[in-house]
């Protein structure tokens, strides 16, 4: 089991940046991939982005494609979401995600370790 802790949420305006936290622990060497998705209340999770542990291959949402970058610090089994021109619609809670290998998904993972969230709300 993989424990994940997510930090650095927050208000920003439109425009702005954030950027968010993932700190793994427990039995990380069983992880392929991190990612982060994001959820509204009362809705599905959505997917955001994604990095290979060993690649460093990474994956995004359209939508977050020129102004989201996924990183990854190995040695701390950190994992970051760098969020710049965050848009009102980029308002929801992300979450932070470990998972394996999945050839037939897209991106190529599946997710089976949670994160308890953190919230981001950007202001018009």
């Amino acid at each position: 089991q993989v424990q994940l802790v997510e930090s650095g949420g927050g208000l920003v305006q439109a425009g702005g940046s954030l950027r968010l936290s993932c700190a793994a622990s427990g039995r990380t060497s069983s992880s392929y991939a991190m990612g982060w998705f994001r959820q509204a209340p009362g809705k599905g999770g959505r997917f955001v982005a994604a990095i290979n542990w060993s690649s460093g291959a990474t994956y995004y949402a359209d939508s977050v494609k020129g102004r989201f970058i996924i990183s990854m610090d190995n040695a701390k089994k950190m994992v970051y979401l760098q969020m710049d021109n965050l848009k009102p619609e980029d308002t929801d809670v992300y979450y932070c995600a470990a998972g394996g290998r999945n050839a037939l998904a897209d991106p190529p993972f599946y997710w089976n370790s949670w994160g308890q969230g953190t919230r981001v709300t950007v202001s018009s």
